[in-house]
């Protein structure tokens, strides 16, 4: 089994910062693609920012600047640091995984049980 973990969410002030990890566990051969996603309340799941395997990175316009995604492949570990929150961030954070659980096995996806966000104003 494959599990994904976040933490580091929370409740803070507008133009604080806060710093989500997501850990992948389990029977994992290789990790291509990771990435944070969030959903607010009543809208569907958006991508935040995703990294591949070869350190491509993407971001949503709307936290280019300000969020900052990494990555520790010895330990299976994404990283999102988020600077200058807004309110407008206030969200639950979803980490995504795509992965292989065997050598030249498909691809699966996998999510995290989601940290939730909240800045005040």
């Amino acid at each position: 089994q494959v599990q994904l973990v976040e933490s580091g969410g929370g409740l803070v002030q507008a133009g604080d910062s806060l710093r989500l990890s997501c850990v992948a566990s389990g029977r994992i051969f290789s990790i291509s693609d990771m990435g944070w996603y969030r959903q607010m309340a009543g809208n569907q799941r958006e991508l935040v920012a995703d990294i591949s395997s070869g350190s491509i990175i993407n971001y949503a316009d709307s936290v280019k600047g300000r969020f900052t995604i990494s990555r520790d492949n010895a330990k299976n570990t994404v990283y999102l640091q988020m600077n200058r929150l807004k309110p407008e961030d206030t969200a639950v954070y979803y980490c995504k995984a795509i992965l292989q659980i065997e050598t030249r096995g498909p691809r699966y996806q996998y999510w995290g049980q989601g940290t939730q966000v909240t800045v005040s104003s």
